[in-house]
């Protein structure tokens, strides 16, 4: 017997740092099972993602330290499986399970 549930979801890590954790309850490390496919029933995607951590994960009211134009803000890298995601796609990469996905940001006051 298959358990639906689970094949509803995609587990996945997802890690922040540069001075992101701190709009993420100051954790690093997030192990979340996300939608397999987004509202409108297309797979979850990068884009989703950015969109479902603001929902469901960000604590901070500063949403605009982490997105611009409801994408990742300029100045965030973001790396899949340690890969740059500009050679994935970037927000257009479907998420597979078990991926594990880092944002840094790369902008530091001073």
């Amino acid at each position: 017997m298959t358990d639906n549930k689970s094949e509803d979801v995609i587990p996945i890590t997802v890690e922040f740092s540069g001075g992101l954790e701190m709009l993420f309850s100051n954790k690093r490390k997030h192990n979340l099972s996300i939608p397999r496919n987004d509202d409108s029933g297309a797979a979850s995607n990068i884009a989703f993602l950015v969109s479902y951590l603001c929902q469901n994960v960000m604590k901070d009211p500063r949403k605009n330290l982490f997105v611009l134009d409801e994408t990742v803000r300029p100045g965030i890298l973001v790396l899949i499986n340690d890969a740059d995601w500009e050679l994935e796609g970037e927000d257009k990469y479907e998420i597979q399970r078990g991926d594990n996905i880092l944002f840094v940001s790369t902008l530091h006051g001073g």
